[in-house]
């Protein structure tokens, strides 16, 4: 892969002509927790496309024992999201992805196209359990480095044993991972505690992406840009370029994140 640079997309923080990239979302009907139906998934994207967001990779849940969706189960459905985006007119782009929760067999069930890497590239959207270890987090995100696969840590702010670990986060990217955010952590939407936790790692710098992690229309909505409104005036522009726009349009293009924007 080569380093991504900024495409022809537009993207400008607290301009009308603001373009984000969602990386993470629970918008595809009838898989998981998310969506339970194409008119809610409609809602949302409508949502979602009034909120700045013009492109965003759908992620149902891949866990085991509870929902195991594979690339087939959601093809038709975004087939059919698509159709009902051409009628409306309404400009979106959509990619097929998945929220992946870590087991010694993932490395392969991806290899063999039963478990789904994002937007068809070679960075993958990790989960644990809240409570898991550092050491077996540090372990599963090895495994998938060394199967040639770029992993992701979604919403890091949830791993009590990584963010306690002093120079945790830190190790974990320095082996290659990435760290994402959701929106309403850094906002206050999930409480004071991890707002401040979230801002912390902000200040230093330690995510590289920002997303919705949106399941409905109401307190998981897919909003990001009262999100990149704040992390510009608090962080800088060219860091909230980076976590909305610049890091998710290089998983599109299947590119290497430039370390500059870590």
């Amino acid at each position: 892969m080569i380093e991504c640079v900024a495409d022809m997309r537009t993207y400008s923080v607290g301009s009308k002509m603001e373009k984000f990239i969602d990386i993470h979302s629970h918008i595809l009907y009838g898989l998981d927790d998310g969506a339970r139906d194409l008119e809610t998934s409609m809602r949302m994207l409508r949502i979602a496309a009034k909120d700045g967001i013009s492109e965003i990779i759908l992620t149902p849940h891949n866990k085991p024992g509870h929902r195991r969706n594979v690339p087939l189960s959601m093809a038709e459905r975004i087939e059919k999201l698509e159709a009902c985006l051409l009628e409306e007119n309404l400009a979106m782009k959509l990619y097929s992805g998945s929220e992946l929760y870590y087991r010694s067999e993932l490395p392969k069930e991806i290899e063999d196209g039963n478990a789904s890497v994002l937007a068809g590239s070679r960075y993958v959207l990790m989960e644990f359990n809240p409570l898991d270890d550092y050491d077996y987090i540090r372990n599963g995100v090895y495994s998938i480095l060394m199967n040639g696969y770029c992993p992701i840590l979604a919403h890091v702010e949830r791993y009590q044993n990584v963010c306690a670990k002093k120079g945790g986060i830190m190790d974990l990217i320095e082996m290659g991972c990435f760290m994402q955010m959701n929106a309403g952590s850094i906002t206050g939407r999930f409480g004071m505690r991890v707002k401040i936790l979230s801002n912390k790692l902000l200040k230093q710098h330690l995510v590289h992406f920002v997303a919705t992690d949106a399941h409905d229309t109401d307190k998981r909505a897919p909003y990001l840009a009262d999100c990149a409104g704040y992390i510009k005036r608090k962080y800088g522009e060219s860091y909230a370029k980076a976590l909305f726009y610049d890091n998710p349009a290089c998983i599109l293009s299947n590119e290497t994140i430039a370390a500059s924007s870590m």
